[in-house]
């Protein structure tokens, strides 16, 4: 496969989309707190951006740290995350997470993917988002949007996710590893939608190969 001119792709994503990004990507930039940035990503599972958005809000007025979590009632870690996607599973897996970040961790969100990943809850793309948002460590963090549009670009021919990311550990240059996920899911949001994609105002329609696209707009 020839090399995809990647620095190409991420400067005009960012000339393009300019502060537009995910609620996890501003949460981070705005409290640099690893902790805050896992409780963002689990609550962020299955739910609308300005949704997770509003329950941090709500839930940092009560609660910032595991031991403050840990100390909530349930009922009202409930009402404070509310109506994100699975909020009663969610407030009991913020509590399970809490728990073993102070008794495993020492009250400290472990900065490594394999870590990470023995906690209960905790996928590939939410440690590889810890470790790029939390702690500014170079990760791939790769979603159904990074690796939709991956395999559209031309980027990369893989099945599934955890193919793209290893392909992209590959591929893509190590200065663009942490800016790539919140690019990509940003253009996947607003631009390069699952079903019949935006083609007409893609900023980079030169360099995609518009694999799998059968209809546009």
């Amino acid at each position: 496969m020839p090399q995809f001119p990647f620095k190409e792709l991420v400067e005009r994503l960012k000339d393009y989309y300019a502060d537009d990004v995910p609620v996890v990507t501003r949460l981070a930039a705005r409290r640099q707190d690893p902790f805050l940035v896992l409780i963002g990503c689990l609550l962020s599972l299955r739910t609308r951006d300005e949704t997770t958005d509003a329950a941090m809000e709500r839930l940092m007025e009560k609660a910032r740290t595991p031991e403050a979590i840990l100390a909530m009632p349930v009922e009202e870690l409930e009402r404070a995350i509310y109506p994100v996607g699975f909020y009663r599973v969610k407030a009991r897996l913020l509590k399970d997470v809490s728990r073993t970040v102070i008794e495993k961790y020492d009250r400290r969100v472990p900065d490594s993917i394999e870590e990470l990943l023995t906690i209960k809850g905790v996928g590939r793309k939410t440690a590889n988002i810890v470790i790029t948002e939390g702690f500014g460590i170079p990760g791939i963090a790769v979603d159904t949007h990074v690796h939709r549009i991956s395999n559209r670009l031309g980027a990369v021919k893989t099945r599934t996710p955890g193919e793209t990311e290893e392909e992209l550990r590959r591929r893509l240059p190590r200065q663009y590893w942490i800016p790539i996920n919140p690019l990509l899911v940003t253009h996947g949001r607003r631009t390069c939608v699952p079903i019949s994609p935006f083609c007409s105002r893609c900023p980079v329609p030169e360099i995609c190969a518009r694999a799998g696209v059968a209809r546009s707009r």
